[in-house]
């Protein structure tokens, strides 16, 4: 193996380690987000007391494959994160298991025959639970509302994630109403995620009385987020006032991120620089989408991500 090979099976072991804390992430690092980024760097300045850049992370463990192996002192820190003493001793443990892991012909023929009887009695447990199995998942149809309005959520502005026995799934939204599988035997929780509202973990008890099942939930709007939305829609009035609304909500320490199409990179914009698209809307302004919002400590926007259409 290179020394790419094992950098590879270096960031899958950072996943892993990081699902520990995270169980509720389980995608990759294609879909590691910005938060997901941010999380991982609290991890290992705990852990190892020293600190990684965002801007690394994105270079070097977002992308799928990688040309050229990171500094070894970078590696050292990942090495240590995930419970070795650096990158020399995690690419020697490494050489280790592959060669330990390698059977001898006999042995692949001693597995056989135990593979084999396993399947055969494996096939005759399966087919008896599936011929006793009086019970099976019900679906139950969820309508996701604005708590002050009652009015159904926008699809598009909201994400809702299934959670069971530590496995998370993305279910489709549409028409603000979300259809979950509930398993008989176990209890479902549901993440709902949106930069326009806070988000909210719910309990779904298969056991509950069917009389008072959940059939609607309630999301808290975020004020300031559901502002910024209408200023980027909507038409120029007073563009005094909308300057002054614009500062009571926007941190001076704004970050703003907006993603090109087709890959073609990201525009960063400051609280000034974002405040002056604003104030003079444009048809490309319409043609954005916010897709995150984080608040500071006195709830002012201090980060926008935003994707063009």
């Amino acid at each position: 193996m290179t020394e790419l090979d094992y950098f590879q099976r270096l960031k899958e072991k950072v996943l892993l380690k990081y699902q520990e804390q995270y169980p509720f992430f389980q995608g990759n690092w294609k879909t590691f987000s910005s938060q997901d980024i941010q999380n991982l760097i609290g991890l290992i300045e705990v852990q190892c007391k020293q600190t990684i850049s965002e801007k690394w992370i994105y270079t070097h463990l977002k992308p799928e494959s990688n040309s050229k192996i990171p500094r070894k002192d970078m590696l050292n820190i990942l090495s240590e994160f995930v419970g070795y003493s650096g990158w020399d001793e995690f690419t020697f443990e490494d050489k280790t298991i592959v060669v330990e892991s390698q059977p001898s012909s006999e042995t692949k023929k001693s597995k056989k025959g135990i593979l084999l009887i396993g399947l055969i009695v494996a096939i005759g447990i399966t087919g008896f639970i599936i011929y006793n199995k009086n019970t099976t998942p019900e679906a139950q149809t969820i309508e996701l509302q604005n708590e002050f309005t009652n009015e159904k959520v926008n699809s598009e502005e909201v994400k809702v994630y299934q959670v069971s026995d530590s496995t998370k799934t993305e279910l489709k939204v549409n028409e603000g109403k979300v259809e979950v599988t509930n398993s008989p035997d176990t209890k479902t929780q549901l993440v709902i995620q949106s930069p326009f509202y806070e988000p909210k973990t719910v309990t779904i008890d298969p056991k509950a009385p069917v009389a008072n099942p959940v059939q609607r939930i309630d999301l808290k709007p975020d004020d300031y987020a559901m502002m910024l939305k209408a200023f980027m829609v909507s038409d120029i009035k007073n563009w005094q006032t909308r300057k002054e609304q614009l500062n009571q909500i926007l941190s001076d320490n704004l970050e703003v991120i907006v993603m090109l199409k087709d890959d073609l990179g990201a525009e960063f914009f400051n609280k000034n620089e974002f405040s002056q698209k604003l104030i003079v809307p444009s048809e490309s302004l319409k043609k954005m989408k916010i897709v995150e919002i984080k608040n500071d400590a006195s709830n002012k926007i201090e980060f926008i991500r935003i994707k063009q259409e």
